[in-house]
């Protein structure tokens, strides 16, 4: 018996036949398969096989057997001979001379795409086994400065040993910053929280996936916090997988959500919580309550922790005089007294003790980490009575009971420990190092992340148009952010205690004991802009001229018309003049296929310039009169799977200066690419102006950032009258932002992409009619019932239960009229978004690359020029992850722009099939048959660290993306002239990096690829 997923249909399939019938609506919760149209593209191939190249009844993915995958497989159920006639008729239907001369097949992975993908098995995910080592020859904390440049995180702390490692918060950023600094994420053992909420455990999400994928097994690790790190567990099993979370612990009083408590309920869980206890060290816990007035509310995500790490004391030197004298012959009992046991002596009758034959033991080094994040918790600290042990006067000696502290590393905000009531808490505990490591102005000015900045101050050199001067690091940014900050950039010089701020990879030794003590010796030297671009001229003196050639670009006015800009604003448009044959650009590029620069008669970069200049004219009718102001995309993110040095994961910013802005994907660390971009005030500004926030699929490199945008976005804007902010994005991220809100306060609501398809948005206008006057929460209801079952029976028909889903109710599943009816409001109010914002329309694609995987149209709204005659607004599109597929095709017709995912090379076909991903030149084709004006490549695999490998023969029209690149909708004509130039920028960079860890790309982000 044959399965539909077994077979290949090797006809035509034309789009009225097939994707118009009653079969085709039958599957949609799926999405269309891979199908191009138009001449550009010959009709594909439609199949399923397994990775061995053999169809089999179970579906599965198309392996080539040759070459870059142009053969045909070797087999299948269907038998090719017996078949042979009836192919060949159905290949011959409907035949068009253009398709006679190459034949190209667009396979995707079905399994994959309705997630029953079984090439990323599951994995055991055990924790490590180390055998530790008592006597230490290294040990020390660490300062791992994630967030000190962009302040949009908490810095982590690593305590480092011999066989063992922990580390304390695990902000958005880490796994970036590991990769940099060149810390194994692989020696990690436990993972501690000071608290509990997307500051200090952004990064958690992604760390756990890049963890279980790394080696053939995969690894876990322990998770420890308060009693709100269930709420944070419960949010991630949504796109975790179970292995990776069960090693998670909480500790302390579990709270009910916003239970009314006092600070004397908590008395008995004050006292400090053992969580670690063995021969290395020792790790207790002390949780603080916010100390409010009787009848408050506590809620989830307001607990703070105090974590206690103390080392095991250093035994003093072994006697051998005291021990003879006490009848003790040299052997066994020696090395058990040494090891902390009594014995019996061998000549007399009693019991010897390890300090009748030791010297004086050491303390062990003890350190204090406290996170005081506002002054109600500052009150529990102070009345903490589990901390007297470790307090000391300074004008007498510590008795006999108290502890000494080595050091006390604090997180909390400078608004907090520089109040006096903590600068006199401080003082207590004696000569104690002090080392501050909460946000402070004076870190804003070394770029963190080294590499990447390098690269984005290179590039804007190279062009400053496209890649603007970072917002971040810079001298002018402190000053302006001190001056706001109300006196809180002082240093602490005057404080009467050993006070330090903390840097970048600061260090405190605790073993060696005779190196006890800070070390500086692992700072990153500073860096700035200026040095990042003499050693690009160093290394490439050429660059000079490529800089002023790219210059030319904007230097005369354009040929088409443009309306004049605000007074704030500088609009020119240019058409690109033929560059000079005597420029270093073309001699490189000679140089480069090895041929003397000195033949300029053939010079392949003026005669691409030449041509690309003869459609200047083909400039599409909606950039006539256009504002510098009216859009412009900044690309915060253009790597796939993880974070990498050089850049960050998914995230596109789209901004509409006055009218708002809005995100599409929200990837792990796109705040803090706010922050570089635009500065610390300027992002704030950009969150609160944030229109919408819409994601592509589930998947944890596209959204696991979302959390800390929408807490921040609350808090900024929690004395301002707002609403809330509304998220689209596939149904799955609706469980985790339900569950996650119940940690941190999100003021969102969210919207089914599936609501926002361009037939359901048209239906609900039809059949809710006029709504002009009426508010979404006045509508007739059964207006509305109407409304919502018109849609549900267009995507489901009437039958009783949804096609290949759960037995739900046909009313209340996903979808259904009950589904429908509580998104109707939330779709007026984006109707109503849409409009503020200038936009004519907003609609969801279903694409090929995991269940419910969306990619996104917007349409600009008409306007009148200064003659009166009307011009179309543009068009923006975004592909999500997907295989080329013929419903973004129809999508991006004549689209303005569309920014496609192009994960892999040309050369990694198959790769690209068995993880629904397109390579280079399929993206390319993608925007070549849609007929879009321009097309930028983004979502590179991290196989490619700077730039990814690319066709130039097949670029007319398209550009790379880079992070923190930045396109305005006026300078569009430009974008592919720039491209060139690009490549000889980076031709020496590898292609693969070294430096990167060992990560199973096929689990890393949970399958991300």
């Amino acid at each position: 018996m044959l399965h539909f997923s077994s077979f290949k249909l090797l006809f035509p399939l034309p789009k009225a036949s097939f994707f118009g019938s009653t079969f085709a609506r039958s599957f949609f919760s799926n999405p269309k398969p891979p199908l191009l149209k138009k001449s550009h593209l010959p009709l594909p191939v439609l199949s399923s096989s397994d990775s061995r190249g053999r169809s089999n009844s179970g579906g599965g993915i198309r392996r080539r057997t040759s070459g870059r995958g142009r053969g045909q497989g070797s087999g299948g159920v269907l038998n090719q001979r017996r078949w042979a006639s009836t192919l060949s008729e159905q290949r011959n239907q409907g035949k068009r001379p253009e398709m006679e001369e190459k034949k190209e097949t667009l396979e995707f992975n079905k399994r994959r795409a309705e997630g029953r993908d079984k090439i990323d098995k599951p994995k055991n995910l055990q924790l490590k086994v180390r055998k530790l080592n008592p006597i230490n020859t290294i040990c020390y904390v660490q300062i791992l400065g994630t967030g000190m440049d962009t302040q949009d995180t908490s810095p982590s702390v690593l305590l480092f040993f011999d066989k063992q490692r922990f580390i304390f918060n695990a902000g958005e950023g880490l796994q970036r910053f590991c990769t940099e600094h060149k810390i194994k994420l692989s020696k990690i053992d436990h993972i501690f929280f000071t608290r509990v909420c997307s500051e200090t455990a952004g990064g958690l999400p992604g760390l756990l996936l890049t963890l279980a994928g790394i080696g053939e097994e995969g690894m876990s690790v322990n998770i420890w916090g308060s009693s709100d790190l269930n709420y944070l567990v419960d949010a991630m099993r949504s796109f975790i997988p179970n292995a990776a979370v069960v090693h998670a612990h909480s500790f302390g009083e579990k709270l009910k959500e916003e239970t009314k408590v006092t600070s004397s309920e908590f008395d008995k869980f004050r006292d400090p919580i053992t969580i670690i206890d063995d021969e290395v060290v020792r790790i207790s816990a002390i949780t603080l309550n916010p100390s409010y007035s009787n009848g408050s509310k506590l809620k989830p995500g307001d607990i703070s922790v105090i974590y206690v790490c103390e080392l095991p004391e250093i035994k003093g030197k072994f006697d051998p005089v005291k021990a003879s004298a006490l009848g003790l012959r040299p052997g066994p009992k020696y090395r058990e007294l040494q090891l902390g046991n009594s014995v019996m002596s061998d000549q007399l009758d009693f019991m010897v003790h390890p300090s009748d034959v030791l010297g004086p033991s050491t303390p062990g080094p003890i350190i204090l980490l406290v996170d005081c994040p506002t002054t109600s918790h500052l009150r529990e600290v102070l009345s903490a009575d589990s901390l007297n042990c470790y307090y000391c006067d300074l004008d007498q000696q510590s008795t006999a009971n108290n502890k000494i502290v080595n050091c006390v590393i604090h997180l909390g905000p400078a608004s907090v420990t520089k109040s006096a009531d903590y600068q006199q808490w401080m003082t207590r505990f004696g000569n104690a190092q002090h080392v501050m490591a909460g946000h402070e102005m004076s870190n804003m000015e070394i770029p963190i992340l080294k590499s990447s900045s390098r690269i984005s101050s290179q590039l804007n050199y190279l062009c400053p148009q496209f890649f603007p001067a970072p917002g971040c690091w810079s001298s002018r940014q402190t000053d302006d952010l001190c001056l706001q900050s109300s006196g809180h950039c002082q240093d602490f010089s005057s404080t009467p205690c050993r006070s330090i701020l903390a840097e970048n990879l600061l260090k405190f030794h605790l073993r060696p004991y005779s190196q006890l003590g800070l070390d500086r010796s692992a700072i990153p030297a500073a860096s700035s802009h200026e040095e990042f671009i003499a050693q690009l001229l160093a290394e490439a003196p050429e660059v000079v001229d490529i800089s002023k050639n790219i210059s030319q670009f904007w230097a005369r006015p354009a040929k088409i018309k443009v309306l004049n800009a605000p007074k704030d604003s500088d609009c020119i448009m240019v058409e690109e003049p033929w560059l000079n044959e005597s420029s270093s650009i073309n001699n490189v590029h000679m140089e480069r296929q090895g041929r003397d620069p000195s033949e300029g008669n053939i010079l392949d970069l003026n005669d691409r310039c030449k041509n690309d200049t003869k459609n200047e004219h083909d400039i599409p009718p909606c950039l006539e009169n256009i504002h510098r102001e009216d859009m412009e995309i900044v690309l915060l993110g253009t790597g796939s799977s993880q974070p990498s040095k050089y850049r960050n994961v998914s995230s596109i910013f789209v901004n509409l200066f006055s009218k708002g802005s809005l995100l599409l994907d929200c990837g792990e660390g796109t705040l803090a690419q706010l922050k570089r971009r635009f500065g610390i005030k300027g992002a704030d500004d950009a969150i609160k102006g944030l229109k919408c926030i819409w994601i592509s699929h589930i998947h944890a490199d596209h959204h696991t950032g979302l959390a800390r945008i929408l807490a921040l976005r609350g808090q900024l804007l929690k004395d301002v009258a707002h609403k809330p902010m509304l998220v689209i994005g596939p149904r799955p991220l609706k469980r985790f932002l339900d569950a996650y809100s119940r940690l941190e306060d999100l003021d969102m609501q969210f919207l089914d992409c599936r609501h926002t398809l361009e037939s359901s948005m048209n239906i609900f206008e039809t059949s809710l009619g006029s709504s002009e006057g009426h508010s979404p929460e006045n509508l007739d209801k059964d207006r509305v019932s109407s409304a919502a079952e018109s849609v549900a029976l267009h995507h489901f028909g009437s039958s009783l239960f949804a096609p290949n889903s759960k037995m739900q109710s046909y009313w209340k599943r996903p979808g259904g009229p009950l589904d429908t009816a509580a998104a109707l409001p939330i779709l007026m109010g984006l109707k109503e978004l849409l409009s503020e914002a200038g936009l004519e329309a907003l609609y969801s694609v279903p694409v090929v690359h995991c269940p419910q995987a969306f990619g996104v149209v917007l349409k600009a709204a008409e306007r009148l020029n200064i003659m009166g005659k009307t011009i179309p607004g543009w068009k923006l599109v975004y592909s999500g992850d997907t295989r080329p597929c013929q419903a973004l095709v129809d999508a991006s017709r004549d689209a303005t722009l569309l920014i496609h995912e192009a994960t892999f090379e040309d050369s990694m076909e198959d790769e690209a099939i068995a993880r629904n991903h397109s390579t280079t030149k399929e993206a390319v084709g993608v925007g070549t048959s849609a007929d879009a004006y321009r097309v930028i490549l983004t979502h590179f695999s991290q196989r490619y660290p700077k730039i990814p490998v690319f066709d130039e023969a097949d670029m007319q029209k398209t550009c790379i993306a880079f992070d923190l690149m930045t396109v305005n909708l006026a300078d569009l004509p430009v974008l592919p002239k720039f491209l060139p130039y690009l490549k000889v920028l980076f031709k020496k960079e590898m292609v693969a990096d070294d430096e990167s860890e060992e990560v199973d790309d096929s689990f890393a982000y949970a399958g991300t690829l």
